[in-house]
């Protein structure tokens, strides 16, 4: 999501970084060039008209007259549009409520049950508290089936009646809830093709009966300017708190995230940007803000790096590299604390410049992490611990078992090397950024 955008945008900068001055003649050009590429994402015509405004008006102020570097306040000023048009500041869910109580609505085909999925398994890791999810879509057995099935994965309780009444179900399991101590309560309702009548007034039965205190519509980013009237549809008829985006890791455009805070004053809580139970972020603009622009998003890869990486061997090992005694071991044990960040596409996105290093469009197969695996693994702990002993008859041995070619096995070992190089510069301060 928003790689193209990206682009054009660090484009339209680059232009800004050859000017002395912002003048009004010069910024015309760039501000042609944002407003294409926000329309091109399918960002809503009045906010881009509106955002450009804005721009080009704090652009040819008078911070930016008496500044050395222009293109640097250029930079400053769009980061600081694109967060308030983003929201601001991050909303933080309300989940004071004993049970909190979280409703999610949506369309079917939205992502909603997945993502009702997602977000228990957020707060539980987060949080570290006890969620229970409520199967209330009743007119789709394949919902309650997958709400199940997802239960089962996640180790996490599904409470359900079957094909009974959305309004009753929903007291009962609040009652199930705060007598067996858990402390959220995930409603999973009915979704339609279309926002009809019936379905409105089944939701605000429940929000009625239960008045819960986050109702979260979940939007498919895929839809791109019709998620706006998916919003206002149910906002009309229904007291929204959020909105969850699912799908950002699909091939979108982007313009509705631009657009839905600006246009419903809805915002944006999470983001989907990934199938997988684990893939569920919070929304931060400016964090959101600086991807799109190619600053990178450290803060998020930090936070998932903490989550998912065992500390103490992380830790291990980083003391090993600097005292250069890293090995074959420890390199497959890294590999493996890296495996659990998921796909490292993403990860490379969110390091600061990475599409002006070309490697936002980078693509690592994962069959290749896994080949590298069997060909450590397939060889002795003694060997792992001293690959300098690897002579041609043991590079037979470790490629016959590892399924791999012999070259394979030459190739990984002198990748090993040269990262051991690389490591020995940078512990000795001889090491130089290639920029």
């Amino acid at each position: 999501m928003f790689e193209s955008l990206g682009e054009r945008l660090q484009n339209a900068i680059d232009k800004v970084k050859g000017y002395g001055k912002i003048t009004e003649s010069n910024i015309d050009e760039v501000t042609r060039e944002i407003r294409l590429a926000l329309l091109e994402a399918d960002v809503n015509y009045k906010v881009v008209k509106e955002f450009i405004a804005s721009v080009k008006e704090k652009a040819l102020g008078e911070e930016v007259a008496k500044s050395l570097k222009p293109s640097e306040v250029f930079v400053k000023i769009l980061k600081d549009e694109l967060v308030e048009l983003l929201g601001g500041e991050k909303e933080p869910l309300n989940i004071n409520g004993n049970p909190a109580i979280l409703m999610m609505v949506g369309l079917q085909g939205s992502g909603k049950t997945t993502t009702i999925g997602k977000l228990a398994n957020f707060l539980r890791k987060k949080q570290n508290k006890k969620p229970l999810l409520v199967a209330c879509d009743v007119y789709r057995p394949a919902a309650i089936d997958q709400l199940k099935q997802l239960g089962r994965e996640l180790n996490i309780e599904v409470y359900s009646e079957g094909q009974g009444n959305p309004v009753e179900i929903s007291k009962n399991a609040i009652n199930y809830a705060k007598e067996n101590g858990y402390n959220y309560v995930l409603i999973d309702t009915a979704g339609r093709l279309h926002i009809d009548e019936v379905l409105m007034q089944e939701l605000n039965n429940i929000n009625n009966e239960v008045k819960p205190h986050e109702i979260l519509l979940v939007v498919d980013a895929m839809t791109g300017q019709d998620a706006i009237n998916v919003i206002e549809g149910f906002n009309n008829a229904l007291p929204l708190t959020g909105a969850v985006l699912t799908k950002l890791d699909g091939d979108t455009r982007g313009g509705a995230a631009l657009s839905i805070r600006h246009l419903t004053n809805i915002p944006i809580k999470f983001v989907g940007v990934s199938e997988k139970m684990d893939g569920l972020q919070e929304f931060y603009p400016d964090r959101m803000a600086q991807r799109i622009l190619g600053m990178g998003d450290l803060m998020t890869m930090v936070e998932h790096a903490e989550e998912v990486i065992d500390k103490d061997e992380a830790m291990k090992s980083a003391k090993r590299m600097q005292s250069g005694k890293f090995d074959l071991e420890d390199f497959l044990s890294t590999m493996k604390q890296i495996k659990k960040l998921g796909p490292l596409e993403n990860l490379i996105k969110m390091i600061p410049g990475a599409s002006k290093m070309g490697l936002n469009n980078v693509h690592i197969d994962p069959k290749d992490l896994a080949h590298i695996e069997a060909i450590i693994l397939s060889m002795t702990p003694y060997e792992r611990r001293n690959p300098d002993i690897l002579k041609a008859s043991r590079k037979q041995r470790i490629a016959k078992g590892s399924g791999r070619s012999v070259e394979e096995v030459n190739r990984l070992l002198k990748q090993f090397d040269q990262m051991k190089t690389l490591m020995k510069q940078m512990n000795s301060g001889k090491f130089k950024m290639p920029f």
